[in-house]
């Protein structure tokens, strides 16, 4: 299996080989939807809590007596069926995390790997490096690619990764719209789903794929 190998220019030279072990494996739809639920879950921060019955202002005192008013008998008007009462059965902080294991985490990422090479989404350009951070520089690589060009090979979201100590490419790239940059070990499952373009900005970061599981 290959990819595209460009120049840090935009043009093609050839391409590059992809390990079989990474790019190769026998997609398990089941596992990368248990995973990327999971991820998901775990991004939730489960603080959403609403006020019950005791915890509204009010209640105290019986709002009427209980017969001869001819209206419907009523005990606090902190009841729920009263307005500004308290909210039955309403939501409360709970925690929402799933655990995931790391061999699980490793499996679907490879999954998403080999969903994205088989579909020949993804790019490798050789050696990437810029002096000082300037997003048109990134623009400029990832337009003659033809990443945000349409009816071509590459185009709609595109996951950049890079490698963890390049800088300089991390911030000529975050701006970029529907671009998402990450360190090659920083990327998960979702992420490579999400994208239906995946670029990396170094031939290197192949080889680092396996050992990294986000």
């Amino acid at each position: 299996m290959k990819a595209n190998l460009y120049a840090a220019d935009g043009s093609v030279k050839g391409s590059v080989e992809l390990p079989e072990n990474v790019f190769g494996v026998e997609p398990n739809n089941a596992l990368l939807h248990s995973v990327i639920v999971g991820y998901l879950a775990n991004q939730r921060q489960g603080t959403a809590k609403t006020k019950g019955r005791s915890e509204v202002s009010g209640g105290g005192k019986k709002p009427w007596k209980q017969k001869g008013t001819g209206r419907a008998r009523a005990g606090s008007n902190t009841s729920p069926v009263w307005a500004r009462g308290g909210k039955a059965h309403g939501t409360q902080p709970r925690d929402y995390r799933q655990g995931i294991t790391r061999k699980m985490r490793r499996k679907a990422l490879l999954c998403a790997y080999s969903v994205r090479a088989s579909e020949e989404k993804i790019g490798v350009v050789s050696g990437l490096s810029i002096e000082q951070p300037k997003t048109k520089t990134v623009a400029d690589l990832l337009n003659k690619i033809g990443v945000f060009g349409d009816g071509k090979k590459y185009c709609g979201k595109t996951l950049f990764v890079v490698s963890g100590d390049n800088r300089n490419v991390y911030l000529s790239s975050r701006n970029l719209k529907d671009v998402d940059v990450k360190a090659v070990g920083d990327v998960n499952a979702y992420d490579v789903v999400r994208a239906t373009n995946i670029i990396f900005a170094d031939e290197e970061l192949i080889s680092k794929i396996e050992g990294a599981v986000a």
